[in-house]
C-alpha cells in the first residue's frame, strides 16, 4: 500500500497524539498490578500479570522502534532487572517518550516506507504505530481483568471504574 506524503503526515500526527495519550493509560494499568500478587493468572494457559505487562511494554516498543529503523527486532526486550510493576511502568514510560521523539523526528518519506513483519504483513511504517496501539490496548484489557481479580484497583481507562462509581455514590449518599 503506497501512501502520499500528505496521508502519512496526517496519520503520523493522529497516531502519535493517540500513542502519547494511550501510553499514559497503559503505564497506569501496569502500575496498578498488585505488587504482592504479580504472579496472578486467571488460567494455566494465561500469562501471569507481570509477564503480560512486560509483553505489552516490550512488544509495543519493538513495533515503534521498527517503525524508526525500518525493520523489526524482537530480540531486545524488557530488561530482566525490572521485577515490579512500578519498575516496568517507569521504564515503559521513559522508553515510549524516546520512541515518540524518534518518530516525530523521522522524515515523512521514512514513515511511508514499507516495513515487513516476518514475511506475513507489509505496511508503511506509520501504520505500524496504529498496529502497536491496537496490540497494546487489546492486552491492556486483559491485564485490567487480572488486576481486579488479583485484588487490585483498576485505574480509569476511558472513564470511571466500578470502584470510582461506588465511591461517588457513597459520597453523594452521605
Amino acid at each position: 500500500m503506497q501512501m502520499t506524503n500528505e496521508q502519512v503526515q496526517i496519520l503520523q500526527q493522529v497516531a502519535l497524539r493517540t500513542l502519547e495519550h494511550e501510553a499514559k493509560t497503559t503505564q497506569r494499568v501496569i502500575e496498578a498490578i498488585p505488587a504482592n500478587n504479580t504472579s496472578y493468572k486467571p488460567d494455566e494457559a494465561s500469562m501471569c500479570s507481570i509477564d503480560l505487562a512486560k509483553h505489552i511494554a516490550g512488544a509495543e516498543l519493538a513495533f515503534l522502534r521498527g517503525c524508526v529503523s525500518g525493520q523489526f527486532d524482537f530480540s531486545e526486550s524488557v530488561p530482566e532487572s525490572l521485577k515490579t510493576p512500578s519498575e516496568v511502568a517507569k521504564w515503559y514510560g521513559g522508553e515510549v517518550e524516546k520512541s515518540v521523539a524518534d518518530l516525530k523526528a523521522l522524515p515523512i518519506e521514512k514513515l511511508a516506507q514499507i516495513v515487513d513483519f516476518r514475511g506475513m504483513m507489509q505496511m508503511p511504517a506509520v501504520l505500524w504505530v496504529e498496529f502497536a496501539l491496537r496490540h497494546s490496548i487489546h492486552h491492556r484489557g486483559q491485564l485490567s481483568a487480572h488486576i481486579r481479580a488479583a485484588g487490585g484497583k483498576v485505574p480509569s481507562i476511558y472513564g470511571p471504574t466500578y470502584e470510582d462509581e461506588v465511591a461517588r455514590k457513597a459520597a453523594s449518599a452521605s
